[in-house]
């Protein structure tokens, strides 16, 4: 059996795999990138990358790409409890990166972002099915490539095919995972009336219900609906579309919006749960995107978190010729972030997405002591983990200090 050596190896083509692919190979570093779909689909994927990703999108040179494929900024973030809007913020100047969210379609934008990578110089390999892979100082990949065996060799592999992906277990890494707690539905809808460059967050806590809508453009929005596994329902398939737009309603979406509404893709749900590695590199292999760390989908943050693995690791590689110390630094330092977004995330939910006597009584000592001090509603999930988290700042934020 041949062998076929490269400095880089992504196994996945997808937002994570294509972004290192390019820019490392824009710096001179031979890629292979080997992508199992030969077309990509819509498959209900995160569609909007918040503030701080978007400018780990300019950093990396990216985003360029991204609204060429038909991404589109939304500077303005407006928030609702039930059918009261309470805030109508411009991120551009609010945000600590002073950025938009960044919206896209997400198959379009893998294609544009592949392409990119091809441009840039990288193999790109689509319809290959991954076998295994073996560590070591020679880390290699085996695939099926048109049919034939093949064995691929790289000074380093990512990791870059999802979170439910074996590529992490064949390489010796131990996944860890929350509890269950909440369920997140998503549906690409048309003709939906809603104003366009802007991110509406709709909370209904005493139902347990975080609605999203990202505008596409033309009245195409990406709607979510976020609600507690203790609903004892599952948002998926044709027939449950009426439920879906139903309990955007009960969430606080105005029914007009949906007046002339039509699904333009598959309803889809996925666990809350988060699910990471820690420490995603070892022995010639990293981990990157939902691979090293998915974080729960109610709250928006996988692309941004993507992203700045990307980032981090391409500077990690860059910055040092010893590539092992270098995966170590860039795995040193993801679970650094990945745990304050973490974190974050858990006390959003315990705070927002709980219901009854005990959640509601939480959540009137928060919002009392938001009010009298903003800093202690935190940002992270707009404006990125600026700093750490500790025990201080969880009470503060639950108003218990």
């Amino acid at each position: 059996m041949a062998t076929t050596s490269y400095d880089i190896i992504t196994v996945g083509g997808g937002i994570a795999g294509a972004s290192l692919a390019k820019v490392m190979a824009e710096k001179g570093a031979s890629v292979l990138v080997l992508e199992r779909d030969a077309v990509f689909r819509d498959r209900v994927r995160g569609e909007a990358i918040m503030p701080w990703g978007t400018a780990e999108a300019k950093e990396l040179g990216i985003y360029d790409t991204i609204l060429a494929s038909g991404g589109r900024d939304l500077p303005w973030w407006d928030g609702y409890v039930g059918a009261h809007r309470t805030s109508h913020r411009d991120l551009t100047s609010t945000s600590y990166p002073k950025e938009a969210v960044t919206a896209f379609y997400h198959p379009t934008g893998q294609d544009w972002l592949l392409r990119a990578a091809a441009e840039a110089g990288a193999d790109i390999r689509k319809g290959a099915r991954v076998l295994g892979v073996k560590t070591g100082k020679e880390p290699t990949v085996l695939a099926q490539v048109d049919g034939a065996e093949v064995e691929f060799r790289a000074r380093l592999i990512i990791g870059a095919d999802g979170r439910d992906a074996p590529f992490r277990s064949w390489a010796g890494f131990l996944v860890q995972h929350d509890p269950g707690h909440t369920l997140v539905a998503g549906l690409l809808l048309d003709n939906v009336h809603v104003v366009d460059d802007t991110s509406h967050a709709w909370l209904n806590p005493e139902l347990g219900l975080w609605i999203l809508m990202f505008p596409q453009g033309d009245g195409r929005i990406r709607g979510y609906v976020c609600y507690g596994e203790a609903a004892g329902f599952r948002l998926t398939g044709e027939g449950s579309i009426p439920r879906f737009l139903e309990e955007s309603i009960k969430g606080g979406v105005p029914e007009s919006h949906y007046a002339k509404a039509e699904p333009a893709g598959p309803l889809a749900t996925f666990d809350g749960a988060a699910s990471w590695v820690d420490h995603p590199y070892h022995d010639g292999v990293a981990l990157i995107g939902a691979a090293g760390g998915a974080p729960d989908p109610t709250w928006g943050q996988g692309l941004s978190l993507t992203l700045r693995d990307v980032r981090v690791l391409r500077d990690a590689l860059l910055g040092d010729d010893n590539w092992d110390v270098a995966g170590h630094s860039y795995a040193e330092e993801h679970d650094r972030y990945y745990k304050i977004i973490h974190d974050v995330e858990l006390w959003e939910t315990q705070l927002l997405m709980e219901t009854g006597e005990e959640a509601d009584a939480r959540r009137t000592r928060a919002f009392a002591a938001w009010k009298e001090d903003r800093t202690k509603q935190l940002d992270v999930l707009l404006s990125g983990p600026v700093s750490d988290v500790d025990e201080r700042t969880k009470m503060r934020f639950f108003g218990d200090e």
